[in-house]
C-alpha cells in the first residue's frame, strides 16, 4: 500500500485572504515504511513574507523571490502524489492550501476522501492530550533536535515517523496475542472519528447432536471416493 507524507508552510492562515503556499514536502511510504522517495519545492507568492509567518519557517521574502510559481510545478507534484492517500498533521489546513492553489491553477481539488489527519487519529488514542507534532514526538520518543524551525520536508520526515508510531510502530502486521488485540483500536477516519474495539476470533465446535447426525449421513453415502482402494 502507498501512502503519502505530506507538510506544508505558508505565509499565514486563511488562503482565501490572500495567504499562500510557499513550500511543500512529501515522503513516500509503502506498507507503512519510508521508500526512500521523496518531493520538495518552494514556491514564489508573489506577495509579501508576513512577520509572524516567518518567525515560524524563516522563509524570506527575499529568498523565495527567484523560486518558482505553484503554477510551474503543479504537474510535477501530482505526478508525484498519484492517487495516493495523503497524510498530514492538521489535514484540513494543508489540504486547504494545497486545493487553492490547484484551483487557482485550474485545476481539479485533491479529494478530502484521500485524506488522513494524524490530529484525529492522536485525539482518539490520547484524548485530553496535547496534539501537535512536537508533543506527539516528545510522546512517542522521537528525536526532533535537528529542528531548529518548521520545514515541510523535515516535518512530512518527522510526521512519517509519528503516522507509524499511531498506526501500530515498527511491529505493524506481525501477529499478536489474544489479549493484546483486545486493545488494539480501529481509528475510522472521519470528521467524528469512531473506535471501535477488535473483538477475538469465535470459536466455534459441532454440537454432539451435530456430530450423530453427520456420522449418520455419512453412512448413508454408497461407495465413498475415501473407501475405494487407488
Amino acid at each position: 500500500m502507498r501512502e503519502v507524507i505530506f507538510d506544508t508552510e505558508t505565509t499565514g492562515f486563511d488562503p482565501v485572504s490572500g495567504d499562500r503556499l510557499v513550500e511543500i514536502g512529501c515522503i513516500e511510504l509503502v506498507n507503512r515504511v519510508p521508500s526512500g522517495r521523496t518531493f520538495h519545492a518552494y514556491y514564489n507568492p508573489q506577495r509579501d513574507m508576513p512577520t509572524a509567518a516567518f518567525n515560524v519557517h524563516g522563509l524570506s521574502e527575499e529568498f523565495l523571490r527567484d523560486k518558482p510559481l505553484f503554477s510551474s510545478g503543479a504537474a510535477e507534484l501530482l505526478a508525484f502524489l498519484e492517487d495516493s492517500p495523503l497524510v498530514a498533521h492538521n489535514a484540513r489546513f494543508d489540504f486547504g492550501f494545497l486545493n487553492h492553489e490547484l484551483k487557482l491553477c485550474g485545476l481539479p481539488d485533491v479529494s478530502m476522501d484521500r485524506m488522513i489527519d494524524t490530529v484525529a487519529i492522536a485525539r482518539t488514542l490520547h484524548p485530553g492530550a496535547k496534539h501537535s507534532l512536537d508533543a506527539l514526538c516528545t510522546r512517542y520518543g522521537i528525536d526532533r533536535s535537528h529542528r531548529v524551525k518548521h520545514g515541510a520536508l523535515l516535518d512530512a520526515e518527522l510526521l512519517a515517523q509519528l503516522y507509524i508510531e499511531l498506526t501500530g510502530g515498527r511491529q505493524i502486521g506481525l501477529g499478536l496475542a489474544q489479549e493484546e488485540a483486545k486493545e488494539i483500536v480501529r481509528v475510522e477516519l472521519t470528521e467524528n472519528p469512531v473506535v471501535r474495539p477488535v473483538r477475538p476470533a469465535r470459536v466455534f465446535t459441532a454440537s454432539a447432536a451435530e456430530l450423530e447426525r453427520h456420522a449418520a449421513f455419512v453412512a448413508t453415502l454408497k461407495e465413498p471416493l475415501w473407501l475405494q482402494e487407488a
